[in-house]
């Protein structure tokens, strides 16, 4: 994880997050899930470019488990975006960091 992610759980997320006065993009992943590797270096490089205007976090949903269920998360990984404290957007799979770029892109 580089510096620019941080780690979100059952504990901060509603501190951390839900009342972000960014715009905050979470991945919610697992040590053992392959695509979820996969993606991690993408999501690193977003945190980076976007460092000041997007927060950006990861949840590990082995170890964090109320707070993939609030968010009716079923597979990962899964991207929420939230803004306000709201979900405004949300992928599910390991998708090309354009797809994500875009969707931040649109509520900065």
């Amino acid at each position: 994880m580089s510096e620019h992610v941080q780690e979100f759980t059952d504990q901060n997320f509603d501190s951390d997050v839900a009342q972000s006065d960014i715009p905050v993009l979470i991945d919610f992943w697992a040590t053992w899930c392959g695509p979820c590797k996969a993606i991690a270096p993408v999501i690193d490089e977003i945190a980076g470019e976007y460092n000041g205007k997007v927060k950006v976090g990861k949840v590990d949903v082995d170890q964090n488990q109320n707070t993939a269920m609030k968010y009716g998360v079923r597979s990962i990984p899964t991207l929420l975006i939230m803004k306000d404290g709201k979900v405004v957007n949300q992928i599910v799979g390991a998708v090309p960091k354009g797809n994500i770029t875009t969707m931040l892109d649109e509520i900065i």
